[in-house]
């Protein structure tokens, strides 16, 4: 089949799939709220398939680059808006970037393919399952336990409040996170130079 070819069908089952979510979306009380979280909740499984199984490293890192950019939309369909731009800013500017450089800086060819061996994939079926199982138990085990006068809260809480809670009374957590993201750095530099002969 040629690339053309691929690429229609690609389109057209792309459509199909986006006109059975806005059919979905019109059986719901807010149609268009669910028609972008059936978007965004697609696009973040797609993208997490496309990860498990590319054998490229530098095509598994921009698959993560959007699911990280679809959990930032589900994000902002909560009114999340500022871990929607935490989530973009921290994991999809900062640590892909992080993870790209790393690779490139630390693979003789940063357009290496890897192929899993039977027995890695049979070790990570295996504690798939078990993880998997372990969350469907904990899920219907029974009814969660209700918090005490606890009740949802309609109000936002305003990012200067969480600017000002993360540069005070989080300070500590929020240094050590940027220190352990340098020792990355300088970890990624150290394993990059070349070997002294």
């Amino acid at each position: 089949m040629s690339e053309n070819t691929q690429l229609l069908v690609f389109g057209l089952l792309a459509l199909l799939v986006l006109a059975l979510f806005a059919g979905i979306a019109l059986l719901s009380e807010k149609p268009v709220e669910t028609f972008v979280f059936y978007v965004f909740a697609g696009a973040m499984v797609l993208s997490s398939a496309a990860i498990v199984f590319s054998k490229n490293i530098v095509r598994s890192a921009t698959w993560l680059l959007g699911t990280l950019g679809s959990a930032a939309g589900l994000f902002l369909l909560l009114s999340a808006n500022y871990l929607a731009a935490i989530q973009l800013i921290v994991y999809a500017g900062g640590i892909l970037i992080l993870i790209v450089f790393g690779v490139m800086l630390t693979a003789k060819n940063p357009f290496l393919g890897f192929a899993a061996r039977p027995r890695e994939l049979l070790i990570a079926g295996v504690v798939g399952v078990v993880l998997f199982a372990g969350l469907v138990s904990v899920m219907f085990a029974g009814p969660w336990p209700q918090v005490p006068n606890a009740t949802p809260s309609s109000e936002v809480a305003p990012v200067h409040a969480i600017g000002t809670a993360l540069l005070t009374t989080y300070l500590v957590p929020f240094e050590i996170v940027s220190v352990l993201l340098l020792a990355v750095m300088i970890g990624a530099a150290y394993l990059a130079r070349p070997e002294k002969r």
